[in-house]
């Protein structure tokens, strides 16, 4: 009688790499956010509307906190919330890293939100097309 193949060992990390899928919804978070221009912010919401998941803005930040293991990198700190608030800081390295690489980007902010957010912000939907 044969042996069982072994089973083939599921990797933690998101999202997952499965080869039978022609797409990750991560992965698609991660492009649009690619294309955020240096001196510019989205938010969560943007990206989930322009990829027609418009209640998914919860989806989209999961897909942000995985975002460090994306390669080719994601510029992460350019996504905040609808209000301009770093509410993603807590996910990065330390808790001033994001404020910093948004400032390194020309972007500033004071008490946790972007200055002119108005000005400074990138909608997908407009800028890509729908």
């Amino acid at each position: 009688m044969k042996k069982p193949a072994p089973a083939k060992k599921v990797s933690s990390k998101l999202p997952v790499n499965d080869q039978t899928k022609t797409f990750s919804f991560f992965e698609n978070v991660w492009d649009v956010v690619r294309q955020v221009p240096r001196g510019r912010v989205t938010s969560y919401g943007a990206i989930a509307n322009y990829l027609g998941t418009g209640l998914s803005a919860r989806m989209v930040g999961w897909a942000m906190n995985a975002a460090s293991q994306a390669r080719p990198k994601v510029p992460a700190q350019r996504v905040v919330n609808r209000n301009g608030m770093l509410s993603g800081k807590a996910h990065f390295k330390t808790p001033d890293e994001m404020e910093a690489l948004l400032k390194k980007d020309g972007v500033a902010v004071e008490k946790d939100q972007v200055v002119d957010f108005a000005q400074r912000y990138w909608d997908p939907a407009k800028e890509l097309g729908i």
